[in-house]
């Protein structure tokens, strides 16, 4: 290519103006938006979109379709929330599209408040979502979320009234060959918001810096895609000369990519605690060292819901006789990863999280998406192949309700919608599924681990085995058709998921059936037999010798 083309595609490309070609978008478009948290979210763009916004009064009335949601609490999405709820702009958006508001308690305050139409998807299905418009497709067809509120003959994704009255985003149910699917359709983006770590001169654009590739590429595809090829802009950390960049390592084609805007280096970290670490970019390999919980470490009731699930995946392993790949969602099911960490079975219980990672040690909180020492890293599309094809073995995912027949509510309160995240897609295709949470939720909680016993000191104000979900996240009569193993687990009982409904199998040692767990529910579970005693090496401030139980498995 000869230096005069070069030198004005680049021109062309890289701006240092972010306004010229954020005012390129229209009142009324839809905008999509890559991140996983702040794995890949484009801040500065989105940001600088809200102060032109600001500034001249457009766009407005703005339709944002994201991956899973972009930005953390006081970042990205939920900063700009705050921004809007605090000034009262009711015009900036007149719709959302997003796998997870958990971050944003503003936003969820907004949903409830119907400032604007909101509705949720798993992660997967929007991750498929995007290659398939991509592919000139209508959206994407799944048996996800049969019986559940993604279900059209329930809320069908909506999760306001404004929602519910204008339909923006749709959800059919299909009947194929005498089977149910259901169809998810949402309208075309006209722009995205993208983000990677260099762009050369022509736009290729790479992502060494980041944590994982997200959905950047297929975000990119489906602004592209006819009947209307819409702007690609691209937030990076630098612009390199063209050909610098290894082909192999190019995840988005420059083609693809309209304009390129270099960000200020606080608008683009890594992930919500940290600004820039080389080993969860993959440039470092950690040294992974093991040891034994001190004697004097004090087990708080999260840690002991986390070693219970750990038990039940060596117990896999060693129905299976070889490795297994899990799953862990957010929440409690990502402190699993610690446990499997210290307990030295890391090889054998492979960790896998929604933004692609595989193996290392998944982190929690705001930093949920990010595996220290991870040893590959998968689109999110490719993820969920994963997920929803039941490759994995086994998942733990998190609760807010269970009912008497064992369905799960992952997302909707009276006081919390955080959305559905990667849970449904999940749910559906685990073979295996450990559902991991504290008993009660809300204030006063207090616990204590002493002596290989729980002791309740107070409970919380919160019953979170319900008679009847508020909203049905994971239906008992899919995973009944599955014929998956679900065990409910929780600090003080485990339940096991029964055509009867659910089941009391294990008690922790300490815990007084009647008081701390039958008093504590707002229906009676199914009791066949004595439960027995959950296993007292979980209550016990030292290792649990799982590495020696994998390694005679493996052996045999």
């Amino acid at each position: 290519m000869s230096d005069d083309v070069l030198q004005t595609i680049a021109r062309r490309k890289v701006v240092t103006d972010p306004d010229f070609v954020l005012s390129q978008i229209k009142d009324g478009d839809v905008v999509a938006i890559s991140g996983f948290n702040e794995i890949t979210s484009p801040d500065y763009l989105m940001e600088r979109l809200y102060k032109l916004y600001l500034k001249t009064g457009h766009p407005k009335n703005l339709f944002i379709v994201s991956d899973t949601f972009p930005g953390t609490p006081g970042r990205g999405l939920d900063r700009i929330a705050q921004m809007m709820y605090q000034r009262g702009d009711r015009d900036f958006i007149k719709g959302m599209l997003v796998a997870f508001y958990g971050w944003s308690e503003t936003l969820q305050k907004m949903i409830k408040e119907e400032w604007f139409e909101a509705y949720a998807w798993s992660i997967g299905i929007l991750a498929y979502w995007f290659r398939e418009v991509g592919a000139g497709r209508p959206g994407v067809l799944t048996r996800v979320g049969l019986n559940t509120t993604a279900d059209p003959r329930f809320d069908g994704t909506a999760l306001n009234e404004t929602a519910k009255e204008r339909r923006t985003v749709k959800v059919q149910l299909l009947n194929i060959d005498g089977r149910e699917y259901l169809l998810y359709m949402a309208p075309k983006p006209k722009f995205a918001l993208i983000r990677g770590s260099t762009a050369d001169e022509m736009g290729n654009l790479s992502l060494e810096d980041e944590v994982a590739y997200g959905t950047v590429l297929n975000i990119a595809q489906a602004t592209k895609s006819m009947p209307i090829k819409g702007t690609v802009i691209a937030q990076v950390l630098r612009v390199a000369k063209f050909g610098s960049i290894n082909p192999k390592s190019v995840v988005v084609p420059g083609p693809l990519v309209d304009y390129v805007v270099v960000a200020p280096r606080d608008y683009h970290w890594q992930s919500h605690s940290f600004d820039y670490d080389p080993v969860v970019a993959g440039r470092v390999v950690p040294a992974v060292s093991v040891e034994p919980l001190p004697t004097e470490t004090r087990l708080d009731e999260r840690r002991v819901v986390a070693r219970r699930v750990a038990l039940e995946l060596v117990r896999l392993v060693q129905r299976y006789g070889r490795p297994i790949v899990v799953n862990l969602g957010v929440g409690i099911p990502a402190m699993v990863g610690d446990v499997v960490m210290e307990e030295g079975v890391q090889d054998a219980v492979v960790l896998t999280v929604e933004s692609g990672t595989w193996g290392g040690r998944p982190l929690y909180g705001p930093d949920f998406g990010v595996s220290i020492g991870a040893f590959a890293i998968l689109s999110v599309p490719d993820q969920f192949t994963m997920y929803e094809g039941g490759v994995i073995d086994a998942a733990s995912l998190g609760f807010m309700q269970i009912d008497r027949h064992g369905n799960v509510n992952s997302f909707f309160t009276e006081s919390k919608i955080p959305g559905p995240g990667g849970f449904p897609a999940i749910a559906s295709g685990a073979p295996d599924i450990y559902y991991a949470g504290l008993f009660t939720a809300g204030k006063g909680a207090k616990y204590e681990v002493v002596d290989g016993k729980l002791k309740i000191v107070s409970d919380g104000d919160i019953i979170k085995f319900v008679e009847k979900v508020d909203k049905v996240g994971c239906s008992t009569k899919v995973m009944l058709e599955q014929g998956k193993d679900v065990l409910y687990v929780t600090e003080r009982a485990v339940f096991g998921l029964t055509p009867d409904g659910l089941e009391l199998k294990e008690v922790a040692p300490g815990i007084d059936i009647e008081k701390d767990v039958l008093a504590k529910m707002a229906f009676k579970p199914i009791i066949r037999r004595e439960p027995e005693l959950m296993d007292s090496r979980i209550f016990t401030p030292r290792r649990m010798g799982l590495k020696e139980e994998v390694v005679r498995a493996i052996r045999a």
